[in-house]
């Protein structure tokens, strides 16, 4: 897989280059998410799909890069270490250029939720993009989890770009007996098991579940085609409720309106003059 720098304003594209009878092209976008399990999936019309782009839109959003041409010749993103650190890694050793056209983002205008059982996701008006989740595990291990993050700036590759996604034990042997994630290692999700971390090294962070969480949710956000200014609160939410919780927003045309940010709204953006010292020093 490369990630190549894109032309101003064409966005996040995927390109399969495995596919040659149909339409290799696949935009990252909210409205061509289609149903998956435990990741973020996007199709496009001749049914052509990528799959886990979720930790790659998220070091994408993180880096505040807008614009890009990602190819690879499946359809699944690499999970690599089951974080976006390497993504990010690998853009800030490239380095990055700031372009000089305008930035369009969709501010929040009024509250928007949506449920599944015990799981909410919602949108609230305000000025930056601001993510507070909340998870509860019966697992004592995970146990229940909060953060309250502001994005701006370079918030997300300190805070959150190291953490990696995780899952029990009991959940690797049912997905294993399913024929799933038969590629599964400790090296690259953290495994739990009642009481215990069974992954090597144990924890990045003591509460690296609901980071991960974070992490998910901004790269999920990021399909929103441009960067949200408003508040996402997120308990007990996954891949698909986020999804949902766009497509409830952009139904509702008195939910939110696109702006054109001015240069303190753009100073505020995540990733904003985002460098290599804004890495986990102990990951880089």
């Amino acid at each position: 897989m490369v990630v190549h720098p894109g032309k101003p304003g064409q966005g996040i594209w995927f390109k399969r280059l495995d596919v040659q009878d149909r339409d290799p092209m696949v935009p990252a976008l909210w409205d061509v998410v289609t149903a998956s399990r435990l990741c973020t999936m996007v199709e496009n019309a001749d049914g052509i799909s990528v799959s886990t782009i979720e930790h790659i839109m998220a070091a994408l959003a993180g880096c505040a890069i807008r614009d890009a041409l990602i190819t690879l010749d499946g359809g699944e993103v690499p999970i690599l270490d089951g974080s976006a650190m390497p993504f990010v890694s690998a853009f800030l050793d490239a380095g990055l250029e700031e372009m000089d056209t305008p930035v369009r983002a969709v501010r929040v205008l009024k509250p928007v939720e949506v449920r599944d059982g015990d799981a909410v996701a919602r949108l609230e008006p305000a000025e930056m993009l601001e993510i507070a989740f909340r998870i509860d595990f019966e697992d004592a291990a995970i146990g229940t989890q909060t953060l309250t993050l502001n994005l701006a700036n370079g918030a997300f590759v300190r805070e959150l770009s190291d953490s990696r996604t995780f899952c029990r034990q009991i959940d690797v042997d049912r997905m294993r007996a399913a024929g799933l994630a038969l590629g599964g290692t400790l090296e690259n999700a953290v495994v739990f098991h009642g009481d215990k971390v069974l992954s090597p090294g144990g924890l990045r962070h003591a509460d690296e579940p609901v980071r991960h969480k974070m992490l998910d949710a901004l790269g999920d956000l990021a399909l929103a085609g441009g960067p949200i200014l408003g508040r996402y609160v997120g308990d007990r939410a996954g891949h698909a409720l986020t999804n949902r919780l766009l497509r409830a927003l952009f139904a509702d045309a008195t939910a939110w309106c696109e702006v054109e940010c001015g240069p303190q709204t753009i100073g505020k953006l995540p990733g904003i003059g985002v460098h290599a010292g804004d890495l986990p020093a102990a990951r880089v």
